[in-house]
């Protein structure tokens, strides 16, 4: 099982009719089992990669194979409706993933802490709360593959510490992908390391070489 990248184009339109490459031809695998921190500076690409690799964007040009499921990005609201409560994404998720929605309303509302605002529309939401509520819905699902795009821990130093936790139990049995520009963020969760420049991803297999490389570029 794996996840495979192919001459993976992708460029977006600016203001004026110009256009920005983002990423330019980008080939990678992804083995079941790993733990790859793609490491980036800010515009570099790397939100768009994840994006690209859940499916909720289409590259312009090339092709990616998927041959195991995946979460959404964590640390963005893509999947959550805001019009509706936080308990209601829960039973969204649960139906659409066919796990019991009882229990995955019951975990989500434990781990996300959200309080009265739990039956709320997210809309009413702070990002924090918004990115905590996003992270329970992920881990209420056991994917083959976890997205995680830069910090995805919001609240205190209780609540950080139980995400870590939480993530590093996932990665013990699953294969997570993780974007970031701080290389300390990837060393506490990856044990391999890529480096996103100029649309292009070089792959390492010692994570302390992608990260030399990174601060070196």
């Amino acid at each position: 099982m794996s996840i495979r990248l192919e001459n993976v184009h992708k460029s977006y339109k600016l203001h004026g009719g110009s256009s920005k490459a983002v990423l330019r031809g980008v080939n990678a695998v992804f083995a079941k089992g790993e733990a790859v921190g793609i490491l980036g500076r800010n515009g570099a690409g790397k939100s768009t990669l994840l994006r690209l690799i859940s499916g909720v964007e289409y590259p312009e040009a090339g092709r990616i194979h998927r041959e195991m499921s995946i979460s959404w990005p964590l640390g963005h609201a893509a999947a959550m409706h805001y019009s509706i409560s936080g308990a209601d994404n829960a039973r969204f998720i649960a139906r659409i993933y066919e796990k019991p929605i009882a229990e995955t309303v019951e975990f989500v509302e434990g781990f996300a802490e959200l309080g009265q605002y739990y039956r709320q529309p997210v809309r009413t939401y702070s990002s924090g709360m918004m990115t905590r509520l996003g992270l329970a819905l992920s881990l209420a699902v056991d994917f083959d593959c976890y997205l995680l795009d830069e910090v995805v821990a919001a609240g205190d130093s209780r609540f950080a510490e139980r995400c870590r936790a939480a993530l590093l139990d996932r990665r013990a049995r699953s294969t997570m992908l993780m974007v970031s520009h701080q290389a300390e963020t990837v060393r506490a969760f990856c044990t391999s390391g890529a480096v996103l420049k100029d649309g292009r991803l070089t792959r390492y297999e010692d994570l302390d070489q992608a990260i030399a490389a990174y601060h070196a570029g």
